[in-house]
């Protein structure tokens, strides 16, 4: 394993976010416990990682874990709220839906806020250096990619299925040609509001 456990006198969820950059769908976050004797060669940041092995790595964590938890934030209210806090919401809606009582909180990033008085640490990186955060990582984007593509399903016309959502060329082309659809963030389209902001309405 390329990652450690983050040791702690109690337990410990490991907790990551997946789509802050997208143009369209929410942010998912997962919360994770894994148990002290937690082990796989592969685990490592989800970034690093191909589908196959992300895949692999799901099923073996969801099997192994004492208790995970998997929560999102649509676009209506990363809009609302912006995408930092609701990463953070998404974050804390994970660790509420754990059915264990973690004693420390490790996230990956910079940015938290306090959850339930439970102490917590942000790690940059954190994702690439403790086990904890690697498994939420993988469930998150996992997760998210899933749901992508299930609306994709919905809305071929903008690539999600591959893109999933995120603001490829072939992405921003096809939201300038069909106009927005239910899932983007209006917040992060500027770029469309820009360019009929100067359309001939006559």
């Amino acid at each position: 394993m390329s990652v450690e456990l983050f040791k702690y006198n109690g337990l410990v969820a490991g907790v990551d976010e997946a789509g802050r950059g997208p143009l369209a769908g929410p942010v998912f976050a997962a919360a994770v416990v894994l148990p002290d004797d937690f082990d796989h060669p592969l685990l490592d940041d989800s970034k690093k990682l191909s589908e196959k092995k992300r895949l692999i790595l799901q099923r073996y964590i969801l099997d192994k874990a004492i208790d995970w938890a998997v929560a999102m934030v649509d676009n209506v209210e990363i809009d609302r709220i912006n995408i930092l806090n609701a990463s953070i919401k998404a974050m804390h809606l994970a660790l509420t839906v754990l059915s264990v009582h973690p004693q420390m909180i490790i996230v990956d990033g910079n940015r938290f806020k306090p959850f339930k008085n439970i102490p917590y640490k942000t790690i940059v990186k954190g994702d690439a250096r403790y086990a904890q955060i690697a498994a939420a990582s993988i469930l998150a984007k996992n997760f998210r990619d899933e749901y992508m593509r299930k609306i994709a399903r919905k809305f071929p016309q903008y690539g999600w299925h591959t893109n999933k959502g995120y603001p490829t060329a072939m992405h921003k082309q096809a939201v300038m040609k069909f106009g927005l659809s239910p899932y983007h963030r209006r917040t992060f389209c500027q770029f469309y509001y820009q360019k009929n902001l100067f359309e001939d309405k006559s």
